[in-house]
């Protein structure tokens, strides 16, 4: 049934004229707005209207309090029992949704906010590319978490599933999945150690590295053997040996044990190190090998800074004259691994060791050790003068002697005991 709004200027004028006359204005508890009465048809059935319709009032008064009594009429009680029945439902409804959600919701905090066990650190490895749910499936395996599906619910409530980074991660058990989230997510993956000194072998490398939990040994010997990879660093050799940068290192652990990453992050310091060596390009062709090498020897000979350029130059004033270099490192280096510390006279008159540098005349076939910078630095610019033998003190330095009498002289003062 359509509604009617009467104008508002005509309902006061005919309370107005209700109130002169004395008469009571409705107060309908609520009305309803009827249908308008159609005009009377003149005719039959104007006749008819007006035999069966009450008699018109006269005053202005009668007729406005007759208009609101056709237009107004009060909302029957039955339906506004209805109605305040539908409201009563609705907001039981309305409160049982809430106790539901409410028990949800407790679920839901129960289960993200429990923690996975015991006080307990373990090492989690998230490798490159692994999705959220593989590491959430490791960290349940473990029992780090309890649920990989709530755990996931939390990485997706929290948009961090496409944070992860890859690396280890110490983990606790005893943590709240939101805060093992987070060390996934915004933690520093676990470095560790490896310090590797100036004049160690590729082999004692490969060791250090296997303490160091970065990768098995016989990976660490793949990867210095592999022409690939020698050949994408550029290094004429059969091994990486010489091109292993010796430094101190924060590194990531492999979750596979392979020490492969290692090695290709030795190289690349070795370039750096070199491209601050020679700033204006490193050595071409045969020249960089020939220079790795002396400066290997140099490093094995001398641990005295100001010492290293000087026993670079007395090689280098052997290699002009054609003289042995008479290096003991180089016959300890083709000895390899078994040797035992004690260099004997059979050692050095072997010619099988192609390292054996008092058989062989020049530079061995390839670098002895790991170089560092100031050896590098030496070998670049090695120091002019005429010495061509030195020996050991026993503080460490050097005798320097620029002819063989002297220098035999200084070996029975410095080296040979007297009877």
């Amino acid at each position: 049934m359509r509604r009617l709004r009467p104008p508002l200027a005509r309902i006061r004028r005919e309370a107005d004229a209700a109130r002169r006359l004395g008469l009571p204005r409705p107060r309908p508890r609520r009305l309803r707005l009827l249908r308008a009465r159609p005009p009377a048809v003149a005719g039959a059935n104007a006749g008819a209207d007006a035999g069966t319709a009450e008699a018109a009032p006269r005053t202005l008064a009668e007729q406005s309090i007759a208009a609101q009594s056709r237009l107004l009429t009060p909302v029957s009680p039955a339906r506004d029992a209805k109605r305040r029945s539908l409201r009563r439902l609705a907001l039981r409804a309305g409160l049982l949704l809430l106790l539901c959600l409410a028990g949800l919701g407790a679920l839901a905090a129960h289960m993200l906010l429990r923690v996975g066990g015991e006080p307990r650190q373990t090492p989690v490895f998230v490798a490159p590319g692994a999705t959220f749910a593989q590491v959430a499936q490791d960290l349940e395996r473990q029992g780090l978490i309890h649920d990989a599906d709530t755990f996931l619910l939390l990485a997706r409530l929290t948009e961090s599933g496409g944070r992860l980074r890859a690396g280890e991660f110490l983990v606790d058990a005893s943590w709240r999945p939101m805060r093992v989230l987070e060390q996934l997510t915004r933690g520093q993956p676990v470095l560790h150690r490896l310090q590797v000194r100036e004049g160690l072998a590729w082999w004692e490398a490969g060791r250090l590295v296997e303490q160091a939990g970065l990768g098995s040994y016989a990976s660490f010997e793949r990867a210095v053997r592999d022409p690939a990879l020698l050949a994408r660093h550029g290094i004429p050799f059969d091994t990486a040996e010489g091109f292993l940068f010796p430094e101190t290192y924060l590194l990531p652990r492999n979750p596979e044990n392979d020490a492969r990453p290692v090695v290709e992050h030795m190289l690349r310091e070795f370039r750096k190190a070199a491209r601050e060596v020679w700033p204006e390009g490193l050595p071409e062709g045969g020249e960089l090998a020939r220079l790795v090498i002396l400066a290997s020897i140099v490093e094995k000979e001398t641990g005295q800074e100001n010492e290293r350029a000087r026993v670079a130059g007395v090689y280098a004033n052997r290699l002009r004259i054609g003289m042995p270099m008479q290096a003991d490192p180089t016959v300890i280096y083709g000895i390899g691994p078994d040797f035992d510390g004690n260099l004997r006279r059979p050692d050095l008159e072997n010619a099988r060791n192609p390292y054996n540098t008092y058989r062989h005349p020049g530079l061995p076939p390839g670098p002895i050790c790991s170089p560092g910078k100031a050896a590098l630095q030496a070998a670049a610019q090695p120091e002019h003068h005429a010495y061509l033998y030195f020996v050991a003190r026993k503080d460490g330095s050097h005798e320097f002697s620029t002819n063989l009498d002297d220098h035999n002289a200084a070996v029975r003062r410095f080296q040979l005991r007297k009877r």
